[in-house]
């Protein structure tokens, strides 16, 4: 493999919704990972964190010597300042890496209540410009995650005016249609705010538009309608041609989008992307599987070389002809036979064409010719996720070493 020469330490900040798809990051490479409880982190659903488990999460990171970053990050009313600052003299005994936040407000109580806790400014405060870069350093703000609609030439001025400042920049994700995150569609349309974690995602649904009259004017109107154009649905942001410009523009973070996404995501993303920063040989080889073998939007380079996001306007997303099937549950060798307990997420019919992806994106290939149930031991046709999955084993001969949580996906067209 060749090595990237750069010294710069590079950071793969992964996201994580629970502590199964956190360890499932730090096996896949992740060198830290940020998380956060429903009620002050913007992600209201699909998000199992509590103190309990944030204290979990933040020992087996350290252990590992990763890090956990803890998002604080919502535009606060008057009515979460009292909420916060019980929750943050919890978090300052947890001792986490970094506290992510947005609200001028919550950095006043951070710094109170929390001093000893690195802050991140959250692309959520549109940091755009060195100046306001410089004016957040004198907050104390020791990180800034750069707002998506900073172009690469707008690192390069703002590095060369911070030079002690370290950057985060999102490089692979979801795109909101909306400048930095702040949008108003799903407060508007169901009374729930994506500014407060919330997010029903209007923009992904399908709309038809109509021009009415009312009185001497013509307004627009945007209807959600069954057979209409996804009129707002951004593709997803892909910057894995240019992790190296980025680094060479003085991002020290690559941060993944998704607490949402399965831990099948998780995996194939963070190994990708930790090819890639060890190995720019891969990176066309790489750009290329996460074209075909993931479900996207699309894919866009979003604002970095200073042009428009670009829409998917003619359906919600592409299907690739591979699918998540399991992830390793334990792993026994038995000279070069791995036998793998398996617990299954989507169908595995014997015969299939199974891969599994492990760590830097190394990959083996295998037919599923014998399926055995872990209960009866019996040998299947075929297993099924449904009812929290079944549990199988497969058996695999491989040279490189398969670990717990390792992820499968089958060839299904």
């Amino acid at each position: 493999m060749t090595k990237s020469k750069n010294k710069q330490k590079i950071e793969l900040l992964a996201p994580a919704g629970n502590l199964l798809k956190m360890k499932t990051a730090l096996s896949y490479g992740a060198d830290a990972v940020y998380l956060g409880i429903p009620d002050f982190s913007l992600r209201v659903r699909i998000n199992d964190f509590n103190l309990k488990t944030i204290k979990e999460a933040v020992k087996i990171a350290h252990a590992d010597r990763k890090k956990v970053y803890v998002t604080v990050n919502i535009f606060a009313h008057n009515k979460h300042l009292e909420k916060i600052k019980p929750y943050l003299k919890e978090i300052n005994k947890i001792k986490p890496d970094g506290l992510i936040v947005s609200d001028p407000g919550l950095i006043v109580l951070i710094k109170k209540y929390c001093p000893q806790i690195d802050i991140h400014l959250s692309t959520q405060a549109n940091c755009t410009n060195y100046e306001a870069v410089k004016f957040w350093q004198k907050q104390g703000v020791k990180r800034i995650i750069l707002g998506r609609e900073v172009t690469l030439q707008e690192i390069k001025e703002i590095k060369k005016n911070c030079p002690k400042i370290e950057l985060e920049y999102f490089v692979h994700g979801a795109m909101c249609m909306s400048y930095s995150g702040r949008c108003f569609l799903s407060k508007d349309f169901l009374n729930r705010s994506a500014n407060l974690g919330d997010c029903v995602q209007p923009c992904r649904w399908e709309y038809d538009v109509f021009i009415k009259a009312k009185g001497h004017e013509e307004v627009l109107e945007l209807v959600p309608e069954e057979h209409g154009s996804y009129l707002l649905n951004s593709k997803d942001l892909c910057l894995i041609e240019y992790v190296h410009d980025l680094i060479k523009a003085g991002i020290s973070s690559f941060k993944i989008e998704g607490r949402a996404k399965s831990v099948y995501y998780l995996a194939n993303v963070i190994a990708i992307y930790k090819r890639a920063i060890l190995d720019k040989k891969m990176i066309s080889f790489l750009h290329k599987e996460l074209l075909e073998k993931m479900t996207h939007r699309g894919y866009t380079k979003g604002f970095l070389l200073g042009e428009k996001a670009d829409q998917n306007v003619d359906n919600s997303h592409f299907s690739s002809n591979w699918e998540f099937c399991g992830q390793v549950i334990s792993s026994e060798k038995k000279k070069d036979i791995f036998i793998l307990k398996i617990k299954v997420h989507n169908t595995i019919n014997k015969g299939d064409l199974v891969e599994i992806v492990l760590s830097e994106y190394n990959i083996v290939s295998f037919k599923a010719n014998k399926i055995l149930d872990c209960k009866t031991k019996q040998e299947l046709l075929e297993a099924h996720g449904g009812g929290g999955g079944q549990e199988i084993f497969l058996e695999v001969k491989s040279k490189i070493n398969i670990p717990e949580l390792a992820v499968l996906r089958r060839k299904i067209k």
